[in-house]
């Protein structure tokens, strides 16, 4: 009995234990059914897309950035697509040895090491870096043969930027190159941080920079099908990018390079403008660069030759150097007396050849006939005594009001970054620029100095242009501009960009007509009329001479014993034709002496160009390079004969690549005894 007791209950513990045991597994295969009805309908969506992730990768393709053409289309920058030999440094053990070992299968430079390694400094070690560019097409397969052995290295087919025209309006068109740490922090914070992914590149200058939104094009996409190694495998889809607009320019890039010419290897600025428009013809900086050497990341000796040469080569002159305007200054100076009241034109001035103020002697030129001087003739013989005078009984603050509205030392708003404002003077200028209470005084000699363009006064090219095309416009100011219109690259619909409605200044026009008047005498009977003899048209002018450096109290000027970087500045200031003008210029040779030998013979080759349809001769080009030239020598050619050097800056492509469609304040200068126009 006892047995039996003993076999049932073992019985009844077995059945208890399969019991529980079966509970348990029920429990397990419904939590495991519970999982999966969570993962297959509540997460079905999440879990999709992730394995979507796993299996695909999304692959920007960077669009062509949009041409850039000059008023006449001619193409300034383009595109070009060639093989490049890149590293990504954290996929490398050993940099320097698999450089070494690369240097073996493809040719490695010097300069190609060292345009490396800057990158190196500038990017972040997982960002794909080129070491080689353009390679041939035998230089791809010598590579593809043993890439196994280089690990991190690859080719890639990329997009660079072309400047065929080298250095010619550098300044204007600007550069692209690679995105630096602020710009890429900037565009992280921006609305275009997607549009960017997979670009290296960015607009740092002129127009390159300031219409980077229309000529970066919209980034596409590819997504692709990847293996579990990270290869892609096949495209699922692709969405194609959109190249960048067409950016049409208002200058002439004929013009320019006229320009660019006649200035040879002197420094200086010169802008030409539309007096009814505001359009930029001609803008012109020398020296320039080359803004080709920018597209695949610059080398040490370039940038340092660049950066740090006495000449400042990338210094925009036109834009961002300021200087005195000299006697260029004497004709707003007559329409602030004249619509001030302060002189009538008839109103007679003795000029025995200085001005006494204040128990100093104020000189004027050496070569001045003197006497007695209305407005018209100070003006065509450009009297410094009667604008001495003048100075005086406007007053600074008088000066300064009347000069404001015209842009002295105000901001244009042309349309390209980097504009300064240069010094326009008064007395809260100074209070404002000046630390120590004894400099902060206004001093009436100060005034004097004023009078004829010196002194503080330091303005742009492009402000002097903007005023004179203002006053050959008959008072109406026009906001300059370099681009004309848009051309977008999916419908090819040109949009013309409409210049702003110009601003009245509210002059009178008898007034402006006696300014204009006296500026046509400099032409004909005053100090340029030996470059404009002959001309087939009349035009207004105002020569000028203005001081690079100060000299001590009886310290006369000297060309010949001054270092030919503290002679007196050559500027000219014109428009044409004078009963209706068509173009207005403002110019300046540095440390060139007279305006009359040196910046007047500029503009006159200019005017021909744009209004006769001349193009100087090589030997008159030469004379003005030399300021050897008054009027143009010999007989010019036309303008459509003389082609333009074609891809004078395009680099040399391989077989391998494919085109792609696509200032500080100066100190007071004092007037010194003998000042030249």
């Amino acid at each position: 009995m006892t047995v039996i007791r003993n076999v049932q209950a073992e019985l009844s513990r077995f059945r208890l234990r399969v019991l529980v045991a079966s509970m348990v597994v029920v429990v397990c295969f419904g939590l495991v059914g519970a999982r999966l009805v969570y993962l297959q309908v509540n997460r079905h969506e999440d879990l999709l897309a992730q394995a979507e992730n796993n299996r695909t990768a999304i692959v920007p393709i960077v669009p062509n950035r949009g041409l850039i053409l000059d008023r006449n289309g001619v193409v300034l920058a383009n595109n070009y697509s060639a093989y490049t030999l890149e590293v990504t440094p954290s996929k490398v053990v050993d940099l320097e040895q698999t450089i070494d070992e690369l240097a073996k299968v493809i040719e490695i430079t010097p300069r190609d090491r060292k345009r490396f390694k800057k990158l190196r400094e500038e990017a972040k070690s997982f960002e794909s870096l080129p070491l080689r560019s353009r390679l041939t097409d035998e230089e791809v397969a010598r590579f593809g043969a043993q890439r196994y052995r280089f690990p991190g290295v690859d080719v890639k087919a990329r997009l660079f930027r072309n400047y065929p025209f080298g250095e010619l309006a550098s300044h204007v068109i600007g550069y692209i190159g690679r995105i630096n740490a602020a710009e890429k922090e900037a565009l992280d914070e921006s609305d275009d941080t997607a549009n960017y992914r997979g670009t290296d590149y960015i607009g740092k200058l002129g127009v390159e920079q300031s219409f980077e939104t229309q000529l970066h094009g919209i980034t596409g996409v590819d997504a692709m099908e990847t293996s579990a190694s990270g290869r892609a495998t096949r495209r699922l889809t692709t969405h194609p990018s959109t190249p960048g607009d067409t950016v049409r320019l208002s200058i002439d890039i004929k013009l320019q390079k006229l320009i660019e010419d006649l200035y040879g290897d002197r420094r200086g600025a010169l802008v030409a403008l539309d007096p009814k428009t505001g359009d930029v013809l001609a803008f012109v900086s020398k020296p320039t660069f080359d803004p080709n050497l920018f597209v695949e990341g610059i080398d040490q000796d370039n940038w340092q030759q660049l950066n740090e040469s006495i000449d400042k080569p990338l210094l925009n002159r036109a834009l961002r150097g300021t200087y005195p305007p000299g006697s260029t200054y004497k004709p707003f100076l007559a329409l602030a007396a004249l619509e001030t009241g302060t002189r009538s034109p008839t109103t007679l001035i003795n000029d025995p050849g200085y001005y006494m103020f204040g128990g100093h002697r104020f000189g004027s030129p050496e070569n001045e006939r003197g006497g007695i001087m209305d407005m018209r003739r100070a003006i065509a013989e450009s009297s410094n005594a009667y604008f001495f005078s003048l100075a005086n009984e406007l007053g600074v603050e008088k000066m300064h009001d009347m000069m404001a509205p015209l842009g002295f030392g105000q901001i244009t708003g042309i349309d390209i970054h980097g504009e300064v404002r240069g010094v326009l003077p008064n007395q809260a200028w100074k209070r404002s620029y000046f630390k120590r209470p004894e400099q902060q005084k206004w001093y009436a000699g100060e005034t004097i100095s004023l009078g004829i363009g010196q002194g503080y006064n330091s303005f742009t090219m492009l402000q002097l242009a903007q005023a004179t095309a203002t006053l050959a416009n008959n008072g109406i100011k026009h906001k300059p501009r370099l681009v004309m219109s848009i051309q977008d690259a999916r419908t090819h619909v040109v949009t013309p960009l409409d210049a702003e409605p110009g601003e009245n200044l509210g002059y009178k026009p008898k007034n402006m007509e006696i300014v204009r008047q006296a500026m046509v005498a400099v032409t004909q009977e005053g100090t340029s009329k030996g470059v404009f003899v002959g001309a087939g048209y009349l035009s207004g002018g105002k020569t000028g001479t203005a001081q690079a450096v100060s000299l001590g109290k009886n310290e006369k000027y000297s060309a010949i014993r001054m270092e030919e970087r503290k002679r007196d500045h050559a500027l000219y200031i014109a428009f044409a034709p004078a009963d209706d003008p068509k173009i207005a210029i403002a110019v300046i040779v540095e440390n060139a002496g007279f305006g009359t030998t040196a910046a007047a013979p500029i503009a006159r080759r200019a005017f021909d160009y744009w209004l006769l349809g001349q193009y100087p001769n090589e030997e008159d080009i030469a004379a003005v390079r030399l300021g050897k030239a008054t009027a143009p020598i010999g007989t010019p050619r036309l303008v459509a004969d003389v082609p333009l050097p074609v891809g004078l800056g395009t680099p040399t492509v391989p077989a391998a690549a494919t085109s792609a469609a696509t200032s500080t304040p100066p100190a007071a200068a004092p007037a010194r005894e003998v000042t030249r126009k």
